[in-house]
């Protein structure tokens, strides 16, 4: 038979040894049965076996995951237990110091309240950038004068006019290779009128339940006069400071600074001065504004925000409302405002100083806000997220966006040529100017938006606030040591403040004065009934009176062993 015989027929035997021929069609039948048969056995083992490495792949996950749990629980905890980044150099050898007391009896009290008082009578209001009341601020000069005679005649101490209606002094020191230090405070004061609902006239300083109302009590002529009361009690017992130092009054700090502070700054950089730190007005001590905190808390600011003012403009063909076309400027500006309201820009809570703030807080809380801010390498996220809920959290978390002006129309029955709107921006430290433009201009997305910035600029440097920052922790012992029980630490202002102008002067500018907030009392800044306790102002005199003296430190003791082993 031949090949092709023997691939086309083919011969069976049945059981009973009789023989069957069939076809290749028979054959591949079979063929086909018997590979539906023969692997039912295999398949079945085959799919067993995948499934077990499924589920040994799965424990392996699980196991993987709950042991990271465990491992990262167990780290967050022992650092829960054990950071107090607060103790530092509390618990160090300061060098001594035989440091003058001020003790206020009623004759200095009635003094230095009388003084703030008469300070605060004078209307030194800054209107606008082109309106200030110069009158005021030329008595205001002949009021410091008389106030305090001891500080303009002493031999320690230079006094001189800046563009006018700012204050220099240098006092100097006994050793100097010291770097001397700057203390700043501004005279002027936002407008206030008693119609918008005061308790007290905004400029009578009347005493109401021991407080004292009026405006620039807090905002800053409590910094001014408690700077100079202080060194004019210490220049009367003798004192002579061994670290000089200087003493700068801007006349135009809510108007930005241009003139008063940034001519200092001129003066001093032509003299080639540079400072060790420099302490503005800023942040304070709250005493039950924050939810959870064990206890009122100092918050001395390390930077400040950057800010930018952006002008956006749609410009068309006008037109009579009865034509009206498709899209009007405004609707068109108003859409692209909606766009940067709706899409706010990234949330930054953990790149900027507001990381320390909480960490700096976080043995002061309860569990589990105390788990949570003790770990914010964990837990950033999820905090910005709880943060930005909040108008004044949310401030904290991000560069916000605030639509501050919109101005468009002049008759109700013409479609105006030109809309325009202004918004105002304040930069997190995580963030520049040209970052923040650029997402506006991302955001807008609308060629026929015209946008423009008015001014701005970056937010300010950070200051450093660790155990080796002379400045920051000579301004954290001299709080401690007039209210041991407060919590300190690093903060941002969300504001700023004429200090802005200093950062080539010095590498460490802070913020922080002692005035005391309670709920609500942030309302009272720049809006009405602003007021100061008769306590609160004896006590800043007090702490500018040691500050004084402490810094007169040469330099930190060493860090304490014990922390840094733990």
């Amino acid at each position: 038979m031949g090949l092709k015989m023997q691939l086309t027929e083919f011969q069976l035997w049945p059981a009973d040894g009789t023989s069957t021929n069939i076809g290749l069609h028979g054959f591949s039948v079979w063929i086909s049965v018997l590979q539906l048969l023969l692997p039912v056995n295999y398949r079945h083992m085959a799919m067993k076996e995948t499934k077990i490495k499924i589920w040994k792949f799965f424990k392996v996950i699980v196991s993987s995951l709950l042991i990271t749990t465990l491992v990262l629980f167990t780290a967050a905890t022992i650092r829960t237990l054990s950071l107090d980044v607060n103790v530092g150099l509390q618990l160090a050898h300061w060098e001594k110091s035989k440091n003058i007391s001020l003790v206020i009896d009623q004759r200095h009290r009635e003094e230095l309240l009388g003084n703030f008082k008469e300070a605060l009578r004078i209307p030194t209001v800054s209107f606008s950038e082109t309106e200030s009341n110069a009158t005021a601020l030329r008595q205001f000069d002949a009021f410091l004068r008389k106030a305090f005679p001891t500080v303009f005649s002493s031999s320690v101490v230079h006094h001189e006019l800046v563009a006018n209606y700012s204050h220099l002094f240098r006092v100097q020191g006994s050793q100097p290779d010291s770097v001397p230090y700057l203390l700043l405070a501004h005279i002027d004061v936002v407008p206030a009128k008693e119609s918008d609902g005061w308790e007290a006239p905004p400029f009578s300083a009347k005493e109401i339940d021991d407080f004292i109302y009026g405006r620039g009590t807090i905002d800053d002529k409590c910094a001014v006069m408690g700077i100079l009361q202080a060194l004019e009690y210490l220049l009367i017992r003798g004192y002579t400071p061994r670290r000089g130092f200087y003493i700068g009054l801007g006349h135009d700090e809510e108007i930005r600074g241009f003139h008063g502070a940034k001519n200092i700054v001129r003066v001093m950089k032509e003299r080639g001065v540079k400072l060790s730190f420099v302490l503005d007005e800023g942040l304070a001590i709250l005493d039950g504004v924050i939810s959870g905190l064990d206890g009122p808390a100092a918050l001395i600011g390390v930077s400040e925000k950057g800010s930018a003012n952006v002008k956006l403009s749609v410009t068309m063909a006008p037109g009579h409302s009865s034509m009206p076309p498709r899209e009007s400027s405004i609707g068109i500006l108003a859409a692209a405002v909606k766009r940067l309201e709706e899409n706010p820009l990234p949330r930054l809570f953990g790149h900027g100083p507001e990381r320390e703030t909480f960490e700096h807080l976080a043995h002061k809380f309860g569990l589990p806000l105390k788990f949570i801010m003790s770990n914010l390498w964990l837990f950033s996220p999820l905090l910005g997220r709880v943060l930005e809920g909040k108008p004044d959290t949310n401030a904290l978390v991000r560069t916000t966006t605030a639509v501050t002006m919109f101005n468009a129309g002049v008759k109700v029955n013409i479609i105006p040529s030109l809309a325009e709107a202004y918004v105002n921006l304040r930069i997190h430290s995580a963030q520049t100017l040209q970052e923040v433009l650029d997402f506006i201009h991302a955001t807008v997305g609308d060629q026929r938006v015209k946008i423009e910035l008015i001014d701005g600029f970056d937010p300010l440097p950070v200051s450093s606030s660790d155990e080796r920052s002379f400045g920051f922790q000579i301004i954290k012992k001299t709080v401690l040591d007039m209210f041991p029980t407060l919590t300190v630490a690093p903060g941002i202002c969300i504001g700023n403040t004429d200090s802005r102008h200093f950062k080539d002067l010095s590498n460490d500018i802070y913020r922080f004065a002692p005035v005391w907030f309670k709920p609500g009392d942030a309302q009272r800044f720049h809006g009405i009934n602003e007021r100061i306790s008769k306590k609160n102002y004896e006590e800043l005199v007090v702490f500018y009176f040691n500050l004084f003296q402490n810094c007169d430190i040469q330099k930190l003791p060493e860090l304490h062993a014990s922390i840094h082993e733990l």
